[in-house]
């Protein structure tokens, strides 16, 4: 253990675009945040760019890169992430696709969460799934709410086709948006075939009397095969270090870097989230290790909903119940890292890769002359790390070569 502790608090999808009909602000203007905004006028404030230019924006990527691992070199794909944290073998010639529970309503994408449908009526869904699309080439794992995996052998033709990830077509025909190319004939019939599993299912039936949105189909996307080994964080950085996240593929990045996921009652992917006890469990987490990464779903999942107010109030839940917590934490000194892993505009409804506001506040951090925490006032500051996965190095003043920094932006 170090005497320092670090925090780093990624909150997903939080950056965006301006909205003309709320007054030309992003939700991270229109939020109130005094807790990240007292942390701006005190800490220093940039830009960070988390996805390297020419890779997808996903938060697989983004979260690599703030946990200090170069995509480039770490990143083939996010399903076998998240297959990892579900303790699912990946093995030669054998690949997994993320594959969503959706709702599709008149040729069109009208769900890509089949309505948050919970996981324990997921998980009678994935089973009927098995027991007729199943066999010893093609499975299916259940994981939390609309999230699964579909696990294919002798198949990596597959990993070819291209595919759309249902959230980024809301309300649009899918017809175009289908898997297509090289190894798509597969992944397009399982997905056709799953409508007639699912269409009389007793979960579904249940849901369209109580007047929920039905999963019609399975919708496949992400692929990939077998991901390199990435080094131990606490051999990287020299920290022993944990994660707090309500998905599995945070958990995954965490298992990937040898940190111990953290189990803490509450904590979720959406605005049921128990933000006091994910912020009061990580905190209790730096009694045994050096650093501790929170990770908070609701912000993107609002986003991808469209909804404005939704992901504005999640921010300011982050803020009064975690960042709170974070700012008030005296059991000693404590650097602190809070940025959003990408921007998730309300407008598109899905991820870009441009770059996001940063804060590093605690001992050794300067404040650098912004007011708030925003998009506008990070780039007012002219502070850009071009290579997310250095910001890692800026809080911790260790290169993930094991050189000491000078200091905290070096």
């Amino acid at each position: 253990m170090t005497g320092m502790k670090y925090c780093v608090l990624i909150i997903d999808g939080a950056a965006g675009w301006a909205l003309p009909e709320r007054g030309g602000k992003s939700c991270l203007e229109l939020a109130h945040i005094p807790n990240l905004d007292a942390m701006a006028r005190e800490g220093v404030v940039g830009l960070v760019r988390t996805v390297p230019p020419g890779m997808e924006p996903s938060s697989a990527c983004a979260c690599m890169s703030v946990l200090g691992y170069d995509p480039r070199e770490y990143y083939r794909g996010r399903s076998a992430i998240e297959a990892r944290s579900m303790g699912i073998p990946i093995a030669d010639g054998e690949v997994v696709f993320r594959c969503n529970l959706v709702a599709v309503r008149d040729g069109k994408m009208w769900s890509y969460s089949s309505g948050y449908i919970s996981t324990a009526e997921a998980q009678l869904l994935v089973s009927a799934l098995n027991e007729t699309l199943g066999s010893d080439k093609v499975r299916f794992y259940s994981g939390v709410s609309y999230r699964h995996i579909c696990k294919i052998k002798g198949r990596e033709d597959t990993l070819l086709a291209t595919c759309t990830p249902p959230h980024d077509i809301p309300d649009k025909p899918i017809a175009e948006f289908l898997p297509h190319g090289q190894g798509s004939d597969l992944l397009r019939d399982l997905m056709a075939n799953s409508q007639a599993v699912l269409k009389e299912h007793p979960v579904n039936m249940e849901r369209q009397g109580r007047g929920d949105i039905p999963a019609t189909m399975i919708w496949l996307f992400w692929g990939s095969g077998r991901i390199p080994d990435m080094p131990p964080f606490e051999q990287a950085y020299g920290l022993d270090a944990a994660m707090t996240s309500g998905v599995d593929l945070l958990r995954g990045l965490a298992q990937m870097a040898g940190m111990e996921v953290l189990d803490i009652p509450g904590v979720t992917d959406g605005l049921d989230n128990d933000y006091a006890a994910q912020a009061e469990g990580a905190l209790k987490a730096l009694e045994r290790h050096d650093l501790v990464a929170i990770h908070i779903e609701a912000p993107d999942e609002a986003a991808h909903a469209g909804s404005v107010d939704g992901k504005v109030e999640a921010i300011q839940r982050v803020d009064v119940e975690v960042v709170s917590r974070i700012r008030s934490w005296n059991s000693g000194p404590l650097r602190v890292l809070v940025l959003p892993d990408h921007p998730t505009p309300i407008e598109i409804r899905t991820h870009t890769d441009e770059p996001v506001p940063f804060v590093l506040w605690g001992p050794g951090f300067a404040p650098n002359g912004a007011k708030r925490f925003t998009e506008t006032e990070a780039r007012s500051t002219g502070v850009l790390v071009d290579e997310g996965y250095n910001i890692m190095g800026r809080l911790t003043r260790v290169q993930a070569s094991g050189k000491r920094l000078v200091d905290g932006l070096e």
